[in-house]
Parts: C-alpha cells; structure tokens; sequence
C-alpha cells in the first residue's frame, strides 16, 4: 500500500485509508487488533470509515482487506455493510397530490 506522505507530529509516517473522514491504517487496525473489532458494520459506526461523501468507495475495499488478513479469511468472506439510500423513493402521483394516482 503507498502512503499519502503525511507525517505525525513525531515525524512518523501515516498511511489514511478513509480520506473523508481522516481516518488511518493504524488507527483502524488499533480497532482491529487491540480492540478485537472486526465487524465492518461496527467499524463503520465507531470510526465513521465510509459514511464520508465518498460513501466507502476507497475505504472500504481497504478495511475489508485488513479485517480479512486480521482473521484469516478470504476477502469475499468478510460481510459487507447495507447500502442505504439516503432517500426514500416517492411516487408521483404523492407528488401530484392525488391518492388515486398509484
């Protein structure tokens, strides 16, 4: 994996695998192996790794990989979270003020 360049203030590099949210490799892996957590789901909700404007384009194929090399298991086994559009679908005919428009 390249690394964006960044430095810690100790001068350390600093790979970010969320760029929405500013979120690092090894922070999310301090999540993984420190904390035990590797449901994307749960990372997802505590990190707020993809729910930036890219909607987990680029991080979530990285945060799967780690989550599968953390426990061992191919990449297509690793659950992957519930799209949800951020609207709901109206009909036109509730638009159009009608209820018998269906």
């Amino acid at each position: 994996m390249s690394g964006c360049g960044c430095k810690t203030k100790d001068n350390k590099d600093v790979n970010i695998i969320c760029r929405c949210e500013d979120i690092t490799l090894e922070e999310i892996r301090a999540y993984i192996y420190d904390k035990g957590i590797t449901d994307l789901e749960q990372l997802r909700r505590l990190l707020r790794v993809g729910m930036g404007p890219c909607q987990g384009r680029t991080c979530t194929p990285l945060i799967v990989r780690e989550i599968a090399a953390a426990t061992k298991e191919p990449v297509s086994d690793v659950p992957l979270t519930t799209f949800r559009p951020p609207t709901t679908p109206v009909k036109l005919g509730v638009l159009a003020g009608g209820d018998d428009n269906d």
